[in-house]
């Protein structure tokens, strides 16, 4: 039997596929349809099943950009038209926002356009106070109102955000039911997605979810379907932000929880080779076609943040504060620049430029010989001798030395520079956008880069991995056995996740133990139900507990991992653990300062079979294919580099060398040794000076 993970990437649609038997994985690569997504999936599966056969297949895994690629308006994902039903006198929260300015210094600044239009968001006059008391009722006659106006108005998705409904849920369920008992459309509650309180973001996150849902709700059936028709009978599981798994019909009620799905899969990966290799702090990083991104794991647990602004824009690997739409939900902690195979350098004011444009899959760089004429990344490390000038994909896809050279020639000439220097030029920026992001997870969050290994994968990772581990003085490199097709892996060797929350708002010396531990037993309630919709046996699920706590008057909080069941003494723990973890992020701690607990936090987990690699013994050193001339710009000299076939690796060798496979080429620089483990992980080790 197989378990198959599907990938969507900007360039390329990577499937894997794991022989649950033998540990044999295979790879397959084929084009992204960037205007039906769903068909590069489909694709990739028919090449799986010309020679496989469709009973065969125990489950499929997907990681997908179509959310976030809806919220930046691709042409062809028509956003529906979306009603907020609130509070009187709230509607225009989602408008007001926070006092966060992305460009401050831009006169002609412009926020991101309104999900929801004013006159699409309906006003109630209900009340609940802080502490869950309601005050004032929902009119009968005023509901059916707004139910008339919604119908009317044509609006096929509602988000209804209600003041203080995480305190008391009972008025956002009453309109949602009386919704959906008399109109046909989406609903979405913000308790439902996030019962947290600050307004302002729970709205938002009600908001993108009740957006989305329509175009994920379309997609995913459309996806099942075509999968059907191939005969697979099997369950899609859909990779969610937060880095674990989720059925696709649960995603499709809660679609904003699927906005960074892919990215998500490679730190799962990462971290799930920590485990295998027994390295317990890692820095991943992903270079695909469009973009490059980089993550931490520590401990072999990736980090997280609670909340993420999606289709906001990125300056310096950071994202920019204000430019996108909040969404309060436990994303993956990364950094991303725009620095993948396919970015585009040109000149800009008489300056070179690499990125943000991307040729993508259509039409790619100029070397594959689709119509592609701007000079990318990967025309640079081609005309540098890195990549093989005949084919790529073990000969499934031609390259074009000639037009790669013919774009170089047309961006030095712009310089007035060689090609040669050029490509050098673009490599080096690239270089030093790609290095910027790995400080953002490792010096920018107070951890030292020199006592992680870096874990590089994507099709261009290995290229640039060399160069970003001197720069950032890490001895320590780590290539997967397919980095091209590693994400994709991710998705075989996590877990299912779901995240609850319970606002508690109390000081630490006025919490109710006994409250706590209800809220504790609420949300595992919840999570025990879905993860046995998704049929995981009890005996294979678990939770984790934990508590949002900060200083009072602090605006962000930090969270604290806590016992079961929850006692009076364990708030004592959750404070001394609050101290030591606020002097690890801030580099002190107020022990005399009033400490609160915000919320209460379940993660459930359903625990799926980790999948088990094949390993093989170590033999001989293999010899060089071939010989090319490879330019290296950390000492700017041509060198005669051997190319080594990765699958005839054996004993430890030393660098310069060029090691190319089906899906990735790594690049061993000058200084660097090399050598394979059991697991078929490349080893990489920067040499003594």
């Amino acid at each position: 039997m197989y378990r198959v993970s599907v990938d969507v990437g900007g360039t390329f649609t990577d499937l894997v596929a794991l022989d649950e038997e033998t540990g044999e994985v295979i790879n397959i690569k084929t084009p992204s349809v960037p205007k039906n997504p769903e068909k590069g999936v489909v694709n990739a599966v028919e090449a799986f099943l010309g020679s496989h056969d469709a009973d065969s297949v125990r489950m499929i895994g997907h990681a997908t950009t179509i959310a976030t690629n809806a919220l930046f308006g691709q042409v062809d994902l028509d956003l529906p038209r979306t009603g907020l039903v609130t509070t009187k006198g709230f509607k225009d929260v989602i408008e007001i926002g926070r006092q966060r300015r992305a460009e401050v210094y831009n006169l002609f600044f412009e926020r991101p356009p309104m999900l929801v239009k004013r006159r699409h968001r309906y006003e109630v006059e209900e009340r609940i106070r802080h502490d869950g008391v309601v005050e004032q009722s929902i009119s009968g006659s005023e509901l059916d109102s707004v139910i008339s106006r919604l119908s009317s108005d044509g609006v096929e998705s509602v988000a209804v955000g209600l003041i203080n409904s995480y305190a008391n849920t009972v008025h956002e369920e009453r309109v949602k039911q009386a919704i959906k008992e008399r109109l046909d459309v989406y609903v979405t509650a913000s308790h439902e997605i996030s019962n947290e309180y600050r307004e302002y973001e729970r709205f938002s996150t009600a908001v993108v979810n009740a957006v989305l849902m329509p175009v994920i709700h379309k997609y995913i059936n459309q996806l099942e379907e075509n999968l059907a028709s191939l005969g697979l009978r099997t369950q899609l599981y859909v990779m969610q932000s937060n880095g674990g798994l989720a059925k696709s019909n649960v995603v499709s009620r809660k679609p904003a929880t699927i906005v960074e799905s892919g990215p998500a899969a490679g730190v799962i990966a990462a971290a799930w080779l920590g485990e295998q290799t027994g390295v317990k702090n890692i820095i991943s990083f992903d270079m695909g076609g469009t973009t490059a991104k980089a993550g931490t794991v520590r401990g072999k647990i990736p980090e997280v943040v609670p909340e993420y602004e999606v289709a906001g824009k990125i300056h310096m690997g950071r994202l920019v504060k204000g430019s996108g739409y909040p969404v309060r939900f436990p994303f993956i902690d990364l950094a991303e620049c725009s620095a993948g195979g396919g970015t585009i350098a040109e000149v800009v004011n008489g300056a070179l430029m690499v990125g943000p444009m991307s040729a993508g899959a259509v039409p790619g760089p100029a070397c594959y010989g689709r119509g592609g004429v701007e000079a990318t990344i990967t025309d640079a490390n081609l005309l540098l001798g890195r990549l093989n000038p005949g084919n790529l994909l073990d000969g499934a896809m031609d390259i074009h030395p000639g037009l790669a050279a013919d774009a170089y020639k047309r961006l030095g000439s712009e310089l007035g520079i060689g090609s040669e220097e050029a490509a050098v030029s673009v490599i080096r920026i690239a270089n030093s956008m790609m290095s910027k992001i790995l400080r953002i997870v490792s010096v920018e969050r107070g951890y030292d880069p020199r006592d992680f290994a870096l874990v590089a994968f994507g099709g261009a990772g290995p290229m640039h991995v060399c160069a970003l581990a001197e720069e950032l003085e890490i001895n320590n490199v780590l290539v997967p056995p397919n980095p091209g097709m590693f994400s994709a892996l991710g998705l075989l060797t996590a877990d299912l996740f779901h995240d609850y929350s319970r606002p508690v708002l109390s000081d630490v010396t006025e919490v109710d133990a006994d409250n706590v531990e209800m809220l504790f037993k609420e949300m595992l309630e919840e999570g025990r139900d879905t993860l046995d919709s998704e049929d995981v046996p009890r005996s294979n699920q678990s939770y984790k507990r934990t508590l949002d706590m900060r200083y009072r008057g602090q605006g962000f909080e930090l969270n604290i991992e806590t016992e079961t069941p929850f006692k009076l003494e364990s708030i004592n723990k959750a404070v001394r653990d609050f101290h030591a973890k606020h002097t690890e992020v801030y580099g002190y701690a107020e022990e005399d300062e009033p400490v609160e607990v915000v919320n209460t936090k379940l993660r459930v987990i359903g625990l799926l079979e980790s999948p088990h690699m094949k390993t093989g013994e170590l033999t001989g050193l293999a010899e060089p294919r071939e010989t090319r001339r490879v330019f290296f710009e950390t000492d700017d000299n041509w060198h005669d580099v051997g190319i080594y076939d990765r699958s005839k690796l054996g004993a430890e060798a030393v660098g310069p060398a060029i090691i190319e496979q089906y899906d990735s080429t790594t690049v061993i620089y000058p200084d660097w040794s090399f050598k394979p483990d059991k697991l078929g992980n490349l080893i990489l080790r920067r040499r003594q000076r």
